[in-house]
């Protein structure tokens, strides 16, 4: 029996969702070598080179969809929720009193708000935001007497995984408040008084789960996708015990305490190819694997504040499907039926006897709904805009499979992969879209530009899962490791052979897209398959994976190295520079659109500065996009739009034939 098992895989990387309050702004940390802004038009904060006018047409065309709305379940407040929407250029804080209620803004920051704490109590709730998209989130509080916010971080540090105690007197957080690179845990009381829990210079660190009486805590250690652990930190002396052993080397997903104090659920990949759910007793070390009969990963849980319902579920080749327990039997509870899609951000009511959760689906943007456990019924809270783009008229993916070049258990490796079919004759023009991370997985959220792509331009889009996505089992996650990189390359390659034969698309007409990794793959796949392609459209991505692994920040630097390899290795800084298509621009001949957020502090805006350079000195032109108010990716609706627009111009130049 290993040591006391278990844990929740929480990245110290919060969901940024849009948004903000009050008036306290913070400083950016400057970069080392700021990255100079390129010459060109300037729309708003956003720089343009090589690009076209964009016609009123297309604006006419995309302005309806841009509109389109969704919205994220941050908690509960009283008897009604918190969620995160945007109506105007952020996603902010709105409060929703009941079903189908009125969404009330709460927060009015030019920023969008990143992620909020909040437990059902009507004094206040925490939240995060950075600026520009550094971020560097700080943590504030709102009061809702006043209706004001108060900032309890430094403003210079970075700050994630907020959590409260079950008495809601303090609240625990991740921090690189030390030294800026690695990853602390703290707790913080109302009164501001602050008390550091744990230091440490291994991994990432997060607190998983407060047990009932508030003197323990689970707390997560994050090394890498493949590998990561649990332990209880004891807050009155601060020893800490670990609750899976290291020699085990697995991944964990999440973790809580159950019915009793002794009693912790998690989900890991032990003994398995897919996270499972799993029971530990930290008193006997008695584990039990409790969903040892789904070949799909477990993968996310959420325990009642009375220890006396367990929801959890199961990703289903992209799908979520929930499942409830009654503890401690593990009795079944008959559910309602739930639409097809993908269950997120998931908050157990205060009284324990609701779920409120975000339900993302194929055809509609992703809404707020509540589970009444005791009722057995199902309420819709949200209805947000859809821009015309009703559930009714629009396309649903297709999951299929496709032959890629190597065999898996004596037969050929198949890739998953989600295809939206126009539905006009064909042969379409198609799109790849390629997913980042690279340990993330594509699934069938709603899309309006996906679904404007096939309705109105008569393009099929084509989303792969190549190897190294989650959501298949470990193995598949670790085919792309180390110097197996390129293999997921040529899973585009082999889908580019799959097209070929398919009668209804037209091999002569196929563009890629992706971002930050997803970024990389598009820019390889030019690199080895430029005479296949009619255009790429790259996003924030990594264009040479030493200098990305040399400027990304400190905090995740190792992280990213347990991912892609050290470069401070001889032979694999030898293999990453040969991998990265930087050192082989020449071979990029086909037109190319890149966006850049300049704040970003995973992918630094120097991947696509050296990028464009290079391009630039062999008279390849590319147009370039950078937005100096941005990070991973445009957040804000204004420059959203440009991107948007530019991009269905720039595919209308290069994958459509002119009539």
């Amino acid at each position: 029996m290993q040591s006391r098992a278990l844990i929740v895989a929480i990245l110290p990387l919060v969901t940024v969702l849009g948004g903000c309050v009050g008036s306290v702004t913070e400083p950016i940390p400057d970069a080392e070598t700021p990255t100079p802004l390129p010459d060109g038009r300037w729309s708003g904060n956003v720089v343009m080179t090589g690009t076209s006018e964009i016609p009123q047409r297309v604006t006419d065309l995309l302005r309806p969809f841009e509109n389109v709305r969704s919205v994220g379940v941050f908690g509960w407040v009283g008897d009604g929720l918190l969620i995160g929407t945007r109506f105007a250029e952020t996603t902010q804080v709105h409060r929703v009193r009941e079903p189908l209620g009125a969404r009330e803004q709460v927060t009015f920051f030019s920023e969008p708000v990143a992620a909020v704490a909040a437990d059902g109590d009507e004094r206040h709730f925490l939240y995060l935001k950075d600026v520009g998209g550094s971020e560097f989130y700080q943590i504030h509080r709102y009061d809702w007497a006043s209706s004001r916010s108060m900032l309890l971080s430094d403003g210079r540090s970075r700050y994630t995984g907020l959590i409260w105690s079950r008495a809601g007197d303090r609240f625990g957080y991740s921090t690189t408040e030390r030294n800026g690179a690695n990853v602390d845990l703290h707790l913080q009381t109302l009164d501001g008084r602050s008390k550091v829990l744990l230091e440490s210079d291994s991994g990432s660190w997060s607190i998983l789960d407060w047990s009932p009486d508030d003197s323990h805590l689970l707390v997560y250690n994050y090394i890498s996708v493949n590998e990561s652990y649990i332990y209880e930190l004891e807050l009155a002396t601060g020893g800490l015990t670990p609750l899976i052993d290291r020699d085990l080397k697995v991944a964990v997903g999440s973790a809580a305490y159950g019915e009793l104090a002794e009693v912790v659920y998690f989900t890991s990949d032990m003994g398995a190819e897919f996270r499972r759910l799993h029971r530990l007793n930290t008193v006997t070390g008695e584990l039990e694997v409790l969903t040892g009969s789904i070949a799909w990963d477990v993968e996310s849980f959420w325990v009642s504040p009375d220890g006396a319902t367990l929801v959890y579920t199961v990703n289903e080749g992209g799908y979520s499907r929930l499942n409830a327990w009654r503890l401690p039997e593990r009795s079944l509870i008959a559910l309602p039926e739930i639409p097809a899609g993908i269950i997120g951000l998931a908050k157990f009511s205060p009284d324990s006897n609701k779920l409120a959760f975000t339900l993302a689906s194929p055809v509609a943007p992703s809404e707020a709904y509540v589970l009444d456990l005791e009722e057995r019924r199902l309420e819709r809270w949200t209805r947000s805009e859809n821009g015309g783009l009703g559930a009714e008229t629009a396309i649903a993916p297709e999951a299929i499979t496709y032959p890629t070049f190597d065999e898996h258990n004596g037969t050929t490796r198949r890739i998953p992969a989600f295809i939206y079919r126009p539905q006009r004759p064909g042969p379409h023009p198609v799109l790849i879209n390629i997913h980042g991370g690279p340990e993330s997985q594509y699934r069938p959220y709603f899309s309006p530009f996906t679904q404007l792509l096939a309705r109105e331009m008569g393009v099929a889009l084509i989303a792969p899962n190549v190897r190294g996505s989650r959501g298949y089992g470990k193995s598949y996650l670790k085919l792309d490791n180390g110097f197996k990189r390129e293999d997921s390359v040529r899973d585009i390659g082999a889908l580019l052979d799959w097209i070929a034969d398919q009668p209804d698309l037209d091999e002569h007409r196929v563009a890629v897209l992706g971002g930050s990794y997803g970024g990389y793959m598009v820019l390889a796949s030019l690199v080895h398959y430029s005479n296949r392609l009619a255009a790429a459209v790259e996003r924030v991505g990594i264009s040479n994976f030493v200098t990305f692994l040399r400027n990304t920040q400190a905090y995740r630097r190792d992280l990213r190295r347990a991912e892609y390899g050290d470069e401070r290795d001889l032979a694999m800084h030898d293999f990453l520079q040969s991998a990265s298509p930087l050192n082989h621009v020449q071979q990029m001949q086909r037109p190319l659109m890149i966006s850049q957020g300049y704040n970003d502090p995973r992918v630094p805006a120097s991947e696509s500065a050296q990028l464009v350079a290079a391009l630039e000195d062999r008279d390849i032109p590319a147009w370039y996009l950078v937005a100096t108010d941005e990070g991973h990716g445009f957040r804000k609706k204004r420059n959203r739009d440009l991107q948007t627009r530019l991009t269905w111009l720039f595919l209308e130049q290069h994958l459509i034939p002119r009539r």
